[in-house]
């Protein structure tokens, strides 16, 4: 998931993968830098996620040469879309891209099935489908980075509470004109809601 604030983005995943019933990685990042300002978050399957991202690192490394700084984050999330629709018959993958750049701050935008649209806060993967309910009635206008990361934390670990193929950890990233900061909230640390450990 990934949400805007005044002056940046708070994007952040689980790190389970699975395959069928199976568990086939605890701890992956699906936290995939796009630029040095644009991130997206991975879900669908892993193996096409990753590949539509890998594909867009290399192209924006591209166009911010011909532009000389930082890409716009909807450029970015262009490529996404553009990829997620050629392809959208062969592949199973949901990008959420988040970033920031001069132009326009902060952004999240959807993109799935090759659609574009920009929303203040989007959520995607398996898990999505628990929280709906909690990401609509928590989420508030003009919420500050701290509130970001708290709705951030615990909408995914609502999540990962429920939904069996979401769990391990919280991976974070915070995006704004200073830069990036990384954060990982551990299993153990995760935000604790009344139905826990029952």
């Amino acid at each position: 998931m990934a949400v805007e604030f005044e002056g940046g983005v708070v994007i952040g995943s689980d790190s389970r993968v699975s395959a069928g019933q199976s568990v086939v990685n605890r701890v992956m990042n699906k936290l995939s830098r796009l630029h040095d300002n644009v991130f997206c978050a991975l879900s669908g399957s892993a193996a096409d996620a990753q590949a539509v991202a890998d594909v867009v690192d290399y192209q924006l490394d591209l166009h911010s040469i011909d532009m000389g700084g930082l890409p716009l984050v909807k450029a970015a999330a262009n490529m996404v879309k553009d990829i997620s629709y050629k392809y959208k018959e062969e592949m199973v993958a949901h990008l959420i891209v988040a970033g920031w750049d001069k132009s326009k701050g902060g952004q999240v935008y959807g993109t799935l099935g090759g659609m574009l649209i920009r929303q203040p806060f989007a959520v995607g993967g398996s898990g999505s489908t628990y929280i709906y309910g909690y990401v609509d009635s928590a989420y508030k206008k003009n919420m500050t980075k701290d509130d970001c990361h708290k709705f951030v934390a615990n909408a995914l670990s609502l999540a990962m509470n429920r939904d069996g193929s979401s769990g391990g950890v919280i991976y974070m990233v915070t995006i704004t004109e200073k830069g990036t900061e990384d954060k990982v909230i551990l299993g153990n640390e995760l935000p604790q809601f009344f139905d826990d450990g029952l």
